[in-house]
């Protein structure tokens, strides 16, 4: 079985970079060591191993079918959610107390890594952690009681059924009604469209949780209220169900995730769909904005995953593909044909990959920590990695999804003509990551959220700490020789920042929002490289620590001069693009506002 991911490489930044096991000093956490840590990760490997990287093609293939009302998933899907839930990794995340592991965040989002990077196409348990959590956080005790442990055990399917026909990411436009009833429940009456895993045969029960607005409440995001909605309701104490007017209207084909059903859902045709009120009125949009960073830490690890992928596969075919020569060899027409990876071209290529896909797994780990700090510290600790989370956030989400999307490209340019076949993964890998630039708030709204909110919230706190970060990062590296002149580029890159933040500021400070915003995507491009850069020069500097005091043999020191020269290639080939987006984002010319002289598009 050719490798999916690099299993020393996320042992690496749990263990040495990120050191995991200083989490268990928080009580929550205390639990656990790294030899439980451990146990999850080999855990999900096997369940990675058997029952989801060898179903890669057969799940892309036998797409999910709506038939009679019904929608049928590869039966492969149905192991795999029990596997999960029978070894607890539904619910690593919850406490003891809800039937879980509690696990630390950093162990939760490595584990999500691994399965997607073994099959992405069956990503159903995530769903499912993430909906239930909802529940425990914001639902009473007798919804928690009464779907939870059922959910976690893999008996159920969890989903977040937001989008809405007419609404997309526009939420504030939201239709979905729900009547309240004498006994406290609602009628629920809508639509809502691309629900992942809103229907299928390898569950029992299927839970929505569903945003609607009850008949009378505000308009706007302030008068969306969430709710459990589930296919079938609970009759005689819980042992039977009967049917809860959840009709699946249609199930979309896509582009790639092709085994996982994206659902159109109709409720009320009957007028007797039922849901269940989450927490209180008109606060469904609050409660999803506190359960998103979790989210988008998911998508991220996705996007991340699918790339990792990739990559291996293009890797392992540089390796054996012979082609051509050398180029000082191009004349030597009697010897033998070279691997391509001996060619620089191919090198180049590879490289990107490797600094995308590690890179982009690093910062999704720096704010999984940051996320478990936020969620068990006390006072200034835990506001400070709270507000961290929120300005990494837009980059830890983005940064994986859409450079994922060019290294997937460049692994199917490492195949050639083969790897636009179906012979090869890529295509299927290339199909697949596609929808992670949309999934969780597309590239744009991160965008602005990045530029509108998180640099700015707080009186720019949050901006202030991750330059602090990113200062201490440059202070240590700049401690060692070799790593002194990359301490200076990032150095050099946070004055970058500060000079576009003095140039657009001002169409802020006049209320000129759809100017200070216009180009708020490059502006994301450009804090991505940054940040990326940050955690390429932390793992450089605990691979040349390494290097210094273990005097590394083989394979070991392979891997960590492997971790400095790909630290070199993304400073040297990555971080220049920024000088462009700079000098974009700095520029007077306004080319995409709409103004009284319409564009001839």
């Amino acid at each position: 079985m050719s490798a999916y991911f690099s299993k020393r490489n996320l042992q690496f930044l749990l263990h040495e970079v990120f050191h995991a096991e200083n989490l268990t000093k928080y009580p929550f956490f205390a639990a656990h060591d790294r030899g439980t840590f451990d146990m999850a990760i080999d855990s999900a490997t096997q369940i990675a191993d058997t029952l989801l990287y060898p179903y890669v093609r057969e799940v892309d293939r036998n797409q999910p079918e709506l038939k009679n009302g019904q929608v049928t998933v590869h039966p492969k899907v149905k192991e795999f959610i029990k596997a999960m839930g029978d070894a607890g990794l539904i619910g690593t995340g919850f406490s003891f107390e809800q039937g879980g592991q509690q696990l630390p965040e950093l162990i939760s989002s490595s584990i999500g890594y691994i399965l997607m990077a073994a099959n992405n196409g069956m990503m159903y348990v995530g769903l499912t952690s993430g909906a239930a959590n909802l529940i425990t956080s914001f639902g009473s005790a007798d919804l928690t009681e009464t779907y939870v442990p059922r959910m976690l055990a893999g008996e159920w399917q969890g989903t977040m059924a937001l989008t809405e026909p007419q609404a997309g990411s526009s939420l504030s436009d939201v239709m979905t009604s729900a009547t309240p009833q004498p006994d406290g429940t609602y009628k629920i009456k809508g639509q809502k469209v691309f629900i992942s895993a809103g229907d299928h045969d390898a569950a029992g029960n299927i839970i929505h949780l569903m945003l609607a607005r009850i008949d009378g409440a505000p308009k706007g995001t302030k008068g969306i209220s969430l709710f459990v909605v589930p296919k079938y309701r609970l009759t005689n104490d819980g042992t039977d169900q009967t049917d809860n007017d959840v009709t699946s209207t249609g199930v979309y084909h896509k582009m790639g995730q092709r085994g996982v059903p994206a659902m159109h859902l109709t409720m009320g045709e009957r007028d007797d769909c039922v849901g269940y009120l989450v927490g209180e009125p008109h606060q469904g949009l609050p409660y999803m904005f506190q359960m998103m960073n979790e989210a988008r830490i998911g998508v991220g690890m996705t996007a991340a995953g699918i790339a990792t992928a990739a990559y291996h596969a293009a890797l392992q075919y540089a390796r054996e593909r012979p082609q051509s020569r050398r180029l000082n060899e191009k004349n030597a027409l009697d010897s033998p044909q070279t691997p391509i990876i001996n060619h620089p071209d191919v090198r180049r290529m590879l490289l990107f990959q490797k600094a995308v896909t590690e890179g982009s797994l690093a910062l999704l780990l720096e704010a999984a920590k940051q996320f478990d700090i936020a969620h068990v510290a006390e006072g200034e600790e835990k506001e400070n990695a709270h507000l961290l989370v929120e300005i990494l956030m837009p980059m830890a989400k983005s940064y994986p999804s859409e450079m994922g999307v060019q290294s997937v490209s460049q692994s199917v340019q490492t195949f050639g003509g083969y790897g636009f076949t179906e012979d090869f993964p890529v295509e299927q890998l290339y199909r697949d990551i596609r929808i992670t630039p949309i999934y969780e708030g597309t590239t744009g709204i991160q965008a602005q959220d990045l530029l509108g909110r998180k640099m700015t919230m707080k009186g720019g706190k949050a901006a202030q700490l991750l330059m602090q970060e990113i200062g201490k990062t440059i202070a240590e590296a700049a401690t060692h020789d070799d790593l002194k002149p990359y301490a200076s580029i990032l150095k050099t890159e946070l004055g970058r920042i500060q000079e576009v933040m003095q140039a657009i500021m001002p169409h802020a400070g006049a209320g000129d929002y759809e100017r200070y915003l216009s180009d708020a995507t490059l502006f994301l491009e450009q804090m991505g490289i940054v940040v990326v850069a940050w955690q390429w020069l932390k793992q450089g500097i605990v691979a040349k620590q390494l290097i210094l005091t273990q005097n590394p043999q083989g394979d070991e020191l392979a891997f960590y001069e492997g971790k400095l020269h790909t630290m070199k290639f993304f400073f040297h080939y990555e971080v220049p693009k920024t000088l462009g987006l700079a000098a974009r984002l700095k520029d007077t010319e306004v080319l995409t506002i709409v103004s009284a002289k319409e564009l001839a598009l």
